[in-house]
């Protein structure tokens, strides 16, 4: 019954998604924008890491497609809570994560389908990466969005307008993608800012994707991203799921 009610929360989402091509262009708008005009900036200068700089940006982009695509989640929940639909979910057998899973999973597919088309852009603009590599990548930016999903969806359960929820989502935001080096290595940051930005969990995801990009996938950094990947997403996942069963209860 959980993989029955999850499929059918998913398919509902993932319908509603289909009909609205605009916002799944618009979503990787920036990141391509990114991609695009800053991406040619950094060729050819020393960056502090293996690779090429594409193999240093792409990753970041990446992981801040997702960032910022899972973290804004949560007002579809606003919205619905307002009209009442998020009450007569509730008040159904249907399970509590199943009712959660079901929109992140959503968020994660169409944030993959947004990564695919930027590495496409990306390898024609000179991009050159192991495909086990990307496909490592795109494996994170799904955990990634299911863990932001989670944590903005309980959040937006919280809070009773978007007035209330954008400026927080903003001010946690901000300050991952500048502490977790998406746009340059922060191994080029001074050492005080290179140990402030280990407590960002993006950070270690951030420097798993880039050693897979450049073929190492059994280093400290590609452990390290795994496990926090993983750990931060069971994390938020349970308190998504405790947030829905008790907010408002």
């Amino acid at each position: 019954m959980f993989v029955h009610d999850t499929a059918l929360i998913y398919g509902r989402y993932l319908r509603q998604s289909l009909r609205s091509r605009f916002a799944l262009l618009f979503g990787l708008l920036m990141p391509l924008l990114y991609l695009l005009f800053f991406g040619p900036l950094l060729t050819g200068l020393p960056l502090g890491g293996r690779g090429s700089s594409w193999q240093l940006l792409v990753p970041g982009l990446l992981l801040q497609l997702g960032l910022f695509g899972a973290a804004f989640a949560g007002f579809t929940v606003i919205v619905e809570k307002g009209q009442g639909v998020v009450e007569r979910m509730r008040v159904t057998p249907v399970s509590r994560l199943a009712l959660l899973l079901g929109r992140v999973l959503r968020d994660a597919t169409v944030l993959i389908v947004q990564a695919v088309l930027l590495v496409l852009a990306a390898v024609a603009m000179g991009l050159r990466a192991p495909l086990a590599g990307v496909l490592i990548g795109f494996a994170f930016v799904g955990l990634l969005t299911i863990s932001l999903g989670s944590l903005s969806c309980a959040l937006a359960m919280r809070v009773s307008t978007p007035q209330e929820f954008g400026p927080l989502v903003n001010a946690v935001t901000l300050p991952s993608m500048l502490l977790s080096g998406l746009m340059l290595p922060m191994t080029l940051a001074p050492g005080w800012l290179d140990l402030l930005s280990h407590v960002m969990p993006l950070r270690y995801l951030v420097d798993a994707v880039r050693d897979a990009y450049v073929g190492s996938y059994t280093s400290d950094h590609m452990l390290h991203g795994v496990l926090v990947a993983v750990a931060f997403a069971t994390l938020t996942v349970t308190v998504g799921t405790r947030v829905f069963r008790t907010a408002g209860a």
